[in-house]
């Protein structure tokens, strides 16, 4: 009987030590040795699968755990709206602003029902179209059930839509980062020893967001713009143009800040996905590599640059596509509220009503902003000079942004909105909800991230204060405008560091990303 060895076959051995005339012992324990470790020890190929397929049943195992917690989450949201007048949230100025209040929505139908214009007075200042879709809702009562039930439940249901588009967008990430790196030839050692992938993570941080739950269930209807917007980004990720240009002229209709969003939404369909810079990795190993030919290092090097290279072209046939469905969805939605508005001024009246109330700061109510407080105290002959200030503030961030995160367009997104929202007229809540959620996109990245501790204490400080302060100045007497725009400035503040640190962490992740250990292709 034959028996392959490490060391050629059983029998050749016995014949070489018959011809040897020799002690057989000492010559048959290498042989025994390589029997033994053929027979017993495992198949390197057959193990790394078996290692994989064992990875893969964690992972399914693991899949429950998230459809748990989402499903806890929806259910929470609908314990709450059963609560008595939905815990006072809808009158909060945290939560509805007057372009995001449920109840001016409802008086504004009110008054359309009546054969006058939605905007007359100072009351609503949305979209028509939101009007004439939400409004019959407020309408309608079932008796024995909370007012506003159907608004809820469909806000509801927006978030739940939102959190799986956030959850989808960022499996597109994750497939389109890990393939770069593959072609990069890098080893990103981050699947292994994960619990949830960072798409499970951003998903379940906005459904379990404090401040989603509120804005869902405190009557504003903020959840159905920042379903929009994240639908924007999803298309844009995953290559479906028209839904993408859809997202993005419903957003910017709704809201006229998502506007700026134009930009990612072009270099996510140019450029693709989030993706590390190739340039700074060959820029990396080249700083490494010694000019010793005779380094293993060198020949390294050498393996890298001769791979192909990755394809860093801007491709403009989505993105021409992308502009005609945008003009295509602008003229369907400039209809339809030509014909909305007909009869109350047309879409003139509609755009001084809505866009003109965004731009002028008319409404002085305090909220978590810190225009409300600015404009009411500056002198009327310097109003104009500064609504420019602010907003154009807004304008110069943009081109020096996406020079710099060109390469991470989603990241790029979540800069934009957390910017506009610190200095958007009538920011809420809400707006926080959606750049927090995309943030949890990014986890991995931001792991090494400055003051997370002091950033997650100042928010949950602010969220406990803010409610506090408006009751001492408003209700109690005991208090000033000053208490409660403190708390309104603090806010701005996090913000500000939350961009800043976000953004410094991302910058040096793909800077740290040239040490990664080089694979053969």
């Amino acid at each position: 009987m034959t028996i392959p060895t490490a060391h050629g076959t059983f029998t050749s051995h016995v014949v070489s030590l018959k011809k040897r005339k020799t002690t057989p012992c000492l010559f048959l324990l290498p042989t025994l040795y390589a029997v033994i470790a053929h027979t017993l020890l495992p198949d390197t190929d057959s193990d790394l699968k078996k290692r994989w397929k064992r990875k893969r049943m964690e992972k399914t195992k693991r899949k429950p755990w998230f459809w748990i917690w989402a499903t806890a989450s929806i259910i929470f949201r609908l314990i709450l709206i059963y609560f008595p007048r939905n815990l006072n949230l809808s009158s909060r100025p945290e939560v509805s602003t007057p372009l995001t209040s449920l109840r001016r929505l409802a008086e504004g139908y009110w008054l359309k029902q009546a054969s006058m214009s939605p905007y007359a007075g100072s009351m609503y200042h949305g979209s028509p179209l939101l009007l004439s879709i939400l409004g019959p809702l407020t309408v309608k009562r079932i008796e024995g059930q909370p007012s506003n039930l159907l608004c809820s439940l469909l806000f509801v249901i927006a978030d739940f839509i939102s959190a799986m588009l956030l959850r989808a967008t960022g499996q597109n990430l994750q497939m389109a980062y890990n393939k770069s790196m593959k072609s990069l030839g890098l080893v990103r050692p981050l699947e292994s020893s994960e619990v949830l992938s960072s798409r499970d993570i951003a998903a379940l941080v906005y459904l379990w967001n404090p401040l989603t739950i509120v804005t869902c269930v405190g009557s504003s209807t903020s959840p159905i713009e920042n379903l929009v917007i994240i639908l924007s980004l999803y298309g844009a990720s995953s290559g479906l143009v028209p839904l993408a240009a859809f997202g993005w002229v419903m957003a910017t209709h709704f809201s006229l800040y998502p506007a700026i969003l134009v930009i990612p939404v072009i270099l996510l369909l140019g450029y693709g996905p989030d993706a590390p810079p190739r340039k700074l990795f060959l820029q990396g190993n080249s700083d490494k590599i010694g000019d010793n030919p005779s380094t293993d290092s060198y020949y390294q090097h050498k393996e890298v640059t001769n791979q192909p290279a990755v394809p860093i072209i801007f491709s403009w046939k989505p993105v021409l596509h992308f502009l005609l469905w945008a003009s295509i969805w602008s003229f369907y939605v400039l209809v339809l509220c030509g014909i909305s508005v007909r009869k109350y001024g047309g879409l003139l009246e509609m755009f001084k009503r809505t866009y003109g109330f965004i731009l002028t700061v008319k409404d002085l109510s305090p909220n978590i902003g810190v225009l409300w407080y600015f404009f009411a105290e500056v002198f009327d002959f310097f109003r104009n000079f500064f609504l420019i200030v602010f907003h154009v503030n807004i304008l110069f961030m943009i081109l020096p942004l996406a020079i710099r995160l060109n390469h991470r367009p989603c990241f790029l997104a979540f800069v934009y909105i957390a910017i506009s929202s610190m200095l958007k007229s009538y920011p809420s809540v809400g707006d926080s909800a959606l750049y927090l959620g995309l943030l949890g996109l990014f986890v991995h990245e931001l792991a090494d991230m400055k003051f997370s501790f002091f950033l997650f204490c100042g928010y949950v400080g602010v969220s406990l204060l803010s409610p506090v302060m408006h009751n001492l100045w408003i209700w109690r007497g005991t208090g000033n405008a000053n208490f409660y725009f403190a708390t309104a400035m603090a806010y701005a503040c996090l913000q500000i560091i939350l961009v800043v640190e976000s953004v410094s962490a991302v910058l040096n992740h793909d800077r740290m990303l040239r040490k990664l250990p080089i694979t053969k292709p």
